[in-house]
């Protein structure tokens, strides 16, 4: 294939005609002289059966010698199979996309097509699916522990080598539970962006086990009726400021987790119904607990308190929030059950194995705690078959805990039908 036919003069003294016309310089470079006077360079050739054209600038800013380099450039990636206009697409786009970042940083918006984007439009897209406290929780938990490392980082050149970076300082500090559900969280940005085109594969998924399982730590608890009574006896003596105590008397009787009961708010407590209906976050679902007759009397004490406020135990700081997550547990150690005797998700523990003992249905108990199960129908079928037998089970259950504070022998009672 003959190039390079002709010298530049050839081409510096080419004149304008009344059509277009062109020169070939050889191996599909050709000049092409405009009628208008315009002179530009053109390649043409062929890949995959197709003819396809590339323009390599106009005469003279693009020299005889460089339109030739370009030319020969072109020719040999031709020959290794690939498209030079599909090469030149590409850089344009890059340079483009070069250019939309600039402006998007400067807005305070992430680079495109990076891991931060796509976690964007992941976490947009299944906002409809969580409540917006754990959507929170999630968008805080990437931005802190995962945004440094990959944010910036174009979606498809993260390696899962970038992953484990990411989750290395949790597991090497034992906070493996934190590590499992930013892991998880991961790896479904990548399923999204698998489905959506922006990249091919899920570089998490090879990480999963290197995350050490979680050995699994039983709360401390006292399950000894004797030693139960001693502790609410403790309870009952507690010196703090009046809000933990009432917080204090009554976790036993609901045996919630410690969340929801620091967290109770008034507009969801019916005093006429007898009853508190949290939504419990854990299982995503509204829960329904039966207020004892003992348990009413310990709300309608501190009403006059705290009724006119949001939450029924308030923090003592006045700012509008709850009550500290650690203001039991802080209690619990003033009156000498630290965290190896008696914790506050402990009172679960209590109240699951005494009940159990005592005869009471699984299922109800179970749906007491909140264990709600899977399969939706099932929860609101297991809702309303319980409900008439909770009931009864968490008055039992409060004279029961009075029987054990008072002292007495207490021939654990029976369910009855």
């Amino acid at each position: 294939m003959a190039v390079n036919l002709n010298k530049d003069a050839v081409y510096r003294t080419a004149k304008p005609k009344e059509k277009d016309y062109t020169i070939s310089d050889g191996g599909g470079l050709f000049f092409f002289v405009g009628a208008n006077g315009s002179k530009l360079w053109r390649f043409v050739y062929m890949i995959d059966g197709k003819r396809k054209k590339l323009a390599f600038g106009s005469y003279p800013a693009t020299t005889l010698e460089n339109a030739r380099r370009k030319a020969e450039e072109a020719r040999q990636q031709i020959a290794e199979g690939i498209d030079p206009g599909e090469i030149r697409r590409q850089e344009k786009a890059v340079k483009q996309l070069a250019k939309q970042n600039q402006g998007r940083q400067k807005e305070g918006l992430p680079i495109l097509d990076s891991f931060a984007d796509i976690t964007r439009q992941w976490l947009a897209s299944i906002a409809h699916l969580t409540t917006p406290t754990t959507h929170k929780k999630k968008t805080s938990r990437i931005e802190r522990l995962a945004f440094p490392l990959l944010g910036d980082k174009p979606i498809k050149e993260i390696k899962s080598a970038d992953v484990l970076a990411v989750l290395k300082p949790m597991i090497d500090k034992q906070q493996l539970e934190t590590a499992r559900r930013l892991h998880a969280e991961i790896s479904s940005i990548f399923a999204y962006a698998i489905v959506h085109n922006f990249t091919d594969y899920d570089p998490a998924q090879p990480v999963a086990k290197q995350i050490p399982a979680q050995k699994v730590r039983h709360r401390a608890a006292i399950i000894d009726p004797k030693q139960v009574g001693q502790l609410l006896r403790d309870i009952y003596a507690y010196q703090g400021t009046y809000v933990v105590q009432m917080a204090l008397r009554l976790s036993p009787l609901l045996f919630q987790r410690p969340g929801e009961i620091r967290q109770m708010l008034w507009d969801d407590v019916d005093l006429v119904a007898k009853e508190w209906r949290p939504y419990i976050s854990k299982t995503d679902f509204h829960h329904i607990v039966p207020l004892s007759r003992q348990a009413l009397e310990i709300l309608e004490a501190i009403k006059p308190l705290t009724g006119g406020g949001q939450y029924v135990f308030p923090s003592s700081r006045g700012d509008g929030r709850p009550m500290s997550d650690n203001t039991i547990r802080t209690a619990l150690i003033t009156l000498g059950y630290d965290s190896t005797i008696q914790t506050a998700h402990g009172f679960r523990t209590i109240a699951s194995t005494l009940l159990n003992e005592q005869g009471w249905s699984p299922d109800a108990i179970e749906r007491q705690l909140a264990h709600a199960p899977r399969d939706q129908v099932r929860a609101a079928y297991n809702r309303a078959q319980y409900l008439d037998e909770r009931r009864r089970m968490m008055q039992a259950w409060a004279d029961y805990l009075d029987g054990l504070k008072r002292g007495a022998d207490v021939i654990p009672f029976k369910r009855t039908g």
